[in-house]
């Protein structure tokens, strides 16, 4: 079994992810989304990886739908890297070496 990655809520998505220290990955899914559950294990191995220099988070949009609109989601699987309060990075959808990909995005804002 994969790392534990901890839920983030509009409720709390300011003070876990925009006033973070370090980058943040959220994973914004729903329970129905495939593509979303495809991704789940990749993002777990990069969280076994970088965990101690990155943050995970995954936000359910079904039952958080304030964050995901003001940041302007339209589809899922989206993944959004914060740095410095900022989105730095999005990927949208599931794709072949997407570990590789998201891997060193988050590396080069290490």
């Amino acid at each position: 079994m994969g790392v534990s990655i901890s839920a983030v809520t509009d409720s709390d998505f300011d003070a876990l992810v925009l006033e973070a220290g370090e980058p943040v990955l959220v994973d914004f899914w729903a329970t129905w989304c495939a593509p979303c559950r495809m991704i789940a294990p990749v993002v777990e191995e990069i969280a076994k990886e970088l965990g101690g220099r990155v943050k995970f988070l995954k936000m359910d949009i079904d039952a958080n739908p304030a964050t995901p609109s003001k940041l302007g989601i339209m589809s899922i699987p989206t993944l959004i890297i914060f740095k410095d309060g900022r989105p730095a990075e999005r990927t949208v959808g599931y794709r072949s070496n997407m570990k590789g990909d998201l891997r060193e995005k988050l590396e080069a804002l290490l």
